[in-house]
């Protein structure tokens, strides 16, 4: 599983396990009204919420984020999440960091979370 992938199971909660399909026969004829959108996940109050996170800097530090949802936040970690948000020249350094904590905001909320806008700029 992705870096990303696990701080987003983290925050959002993981993925529903698949229902086994219904046998044919048990299938009824009409046609199945379509599921509903998932509710967005409020971020900030999801991690605001966790354990510990008043002694960590989630909101600016990718490096507090990543140890508030129980990832390793090694060198090695964060730079396979820049490069799976699309950042090939992570090197590491502070500006880097403020950048990747503003790539995985971002990409949270792409992916159906919400955020304060003092949390994206």
């Amino acid at each position: 599983m992705s870096i990303f992938s696990s701080i987003k199971n983290a925050i959002f909660g993981k993925p529903a396990e698949a229902a086994p399909a219904p046998e044919a026969s048990a299938i009824p004829m009409t046609e199945a009204a379509p599921a509903a959108p998932a509710a967005p996940v409020d971020v900030a109050a999801v991690l605001s919420g966790m354990p510990g996170a008043d002694g960590l800097n989630w909101q600016s530090s990718v490096v507090d984020l990543m140890k508030l949802v129980g990832i390793d936040a090694s060198y090695e970690n964060r730079k396979s999440l820049a490069h799976e948000l699309g950042n090939a020249e992570y090197s590491g350094s502070a500006e880097d960091n403020i950048a990747l904590q503003k790539q995985v905001m971002q990409a949270l909320v792409d992916n159906g979370g919400t955020l304060p806008a003092e949390l994206l700029d």
